[in-house]
């Protein structure tokens, strides 16, 4: 075993391709492709190691809600890290994860007060289910473990949250997975299989799929309902008028536990702090990651109501569940100076005075034929590509294999924009830009786009 060898700019790629196992890659394509190599941001941007600018027309990955470089929050890290790096929430406590969980529950709705810290968001979905599982043993219903969660919708990827995603080609490599997971239809209202000219009459139809889902397993058998405020795979589905209070009534009807799973939504991806509120509805546990540091550190949590708390607060019951650095001094540092940075400069009331700005720029590409759809909420959108707008024909899975991945992807982030094309569901391109965007980050996005996808129907 040699001595660690310093890494040359030119030759960044090449090591990239021979060290770095990139998540959710095809590193085949990097054989004889230079590896994307991104050295620095700044507010709405990012810049390779050739010195390009490209728009971060995603957030990172939905994250850096306060933007790149903000002195600030490096420095909440580097103070925190010179006066307690790490110490464990395992029987003990440090300030700033107290804090923290103080915060969190004074942001959340309702009487969701205990705050269970994760370092990422599928680890909270993961939090979720286990908890929601010996929730219901402690009190008499050993027989509740059971989750529903919607098609097509991701929850990440542990074996448990893989479990509940709802993306059948993800979890093939990895089955069997942990039984007990059961899918429902979501909330696409473009492609809705019913209701298509009604979204309330659609969102009512969703939500009691979810009551049927709970007869056919057997009521006494589904522990908890997991769901995203703005579903994210398949393209932003927004939910319809109507549909979580339906959800929510649902779920206290057969005791099952409501679960909004907000990695995503939370922490003014939409505009609140929690995305449930900007629906109204209250759930029995919040999972939220991403946002609450914009990145910075990472660090998640599952946010949980104390009603379900209660009978794990008793005599010897015990949550057997934790994770090395859940709740880690520096990443909680940094998440409370991102939340007084969010307070400060006002980012939710941002997102909400230029949301309609936002989509209206979108909305602007509904001329391009290729153009199916705009959707989402917030600073969250995604635009749903097809053959034919009239018919709302889709394109083959070797049309998005040529479409998505060899022309739209390549040739968006060529032109400056680095953002999503997907065809998880239907093919579409998703749009998260950092918090802090306003009208000329719109105005960038939408010309980019509109030159791409005008080129990308020419080849079809």
């Amino acid at each position: 075993m040699g001595n660690p060898i310093a890494v040359s700019s030119k030759d960044l790629s090449q090591a990239a391709y021979d060290h770095l196992w990139m998540h959710f890659t095809r590193m085949s394509s990097y054989e004889n492709t230079p590896v994307p190599t991104i050295v620095r941001g700044e507010g709405t941007y990012i810049y390779d190691d050739n010195g390009k600018r490209y728009l971060d027309g995603l957030a990172g990955l939905f994250v850096v809600q306060a933007g790149h470089g903000r002195a600030e929050l490096a420095e909440a890290a580097a103070k925190q890290a010179q006066e307690l790096a790490f110490f464990p929430v395992w029987s003990y406590a440090h300030p700033k994860a107290i804090e923290l969980a103080e915060r969190l529950a004074h942001y959340a709705p309702g009487d969701l007060n205990k705050v269970f810290f994760t370092t990422g968001g599928g680890e909270a979905v993961e939090t979720a289910w286990k908890l929601a599982k010996q929730y219901h043993k402690l009190t008499g219903n050993p027989g509740k473990y059971k989750v529903i969660s919607r098609a097509v919708a991701y929850h990440g990827t542990p074996q448990g949250a893989l479990a509940i995603t709802g993306l059948p080609a993800l979890k093939a490599p990895f089955e069997p997975l942990v039984p007990g997971a059961h899918k429902v239809p979501n909330t696409n209202f473009y492609r809705a299989p019913i209701h298509g000219d009604d979204p309330e009459a659609f969102g009512r139809w969703a939500a009691d799929q979810i009551e049927q889902q709970i007869l056919f397993e057997g009521p006494d058998t589904v522990a908890a309902v997991f769901l995203e405020p703005v579903q994210n795979a398949g393209g932003c589905f927004p939910p319809p008028p109507g549909y979580f209070a339906r959800v929510r009534e649902i779920c206290d009807r057969y005791g099952v536990l409501l679960v909004s799973d907000e990695v995503i939504c939370a922490f003014g991806r939409l505009g609140t702090m929690f995305a449930c509120d900007k629906f109204g509805y209250v759930p029995d546990i919040i999972t939220c990651a991403k946002g609450m540091t914009s990145g910075y550190s990472p660090i998640g949590a599952a946010v949980v109501s104390d009603r379900i708390a209660e009978p794990f607060f008793k005599g010897k019951n015990t949550f057997l569940h934790g994770y090395t650095f859940g709740g880690h001094p520096v990443s909680a540092a940094v998440a409370l100076a991102n939340l007084d940075l969010f307070e400060r400069e006002g980012l939710n009331r941002h997102v909400l005075d230029h949301e309609a700005d936002f989509r209206a720029t979108l909305e602007k590409l509904r001329d391009l034929p290729i153009v199916g759809d705009v959707r989402g909420d917030g600073f969250f959108y995604g635009i749903e590509l097809v053959k034919d707008q009239a018919t709302k024909e889709s394109f083959t899975p070797e049309e998005c294999e040529r479409l998505l991945y060899g022309f739209v992807s390549k040739r968006l982030f060529e032109d400056g924009l680095y953002c999503r094309a997907d065809d998880r569901g239907d093919p579409v391109v998703q749009l998260a830009p950092p918090l802090v965007a306003d009208q000329g980050t719109f105005d960038e996005i939408e010309q980019i786009l509109r030159g791409v996808l005008t080129e990308a129907w020419a080849r079809i």
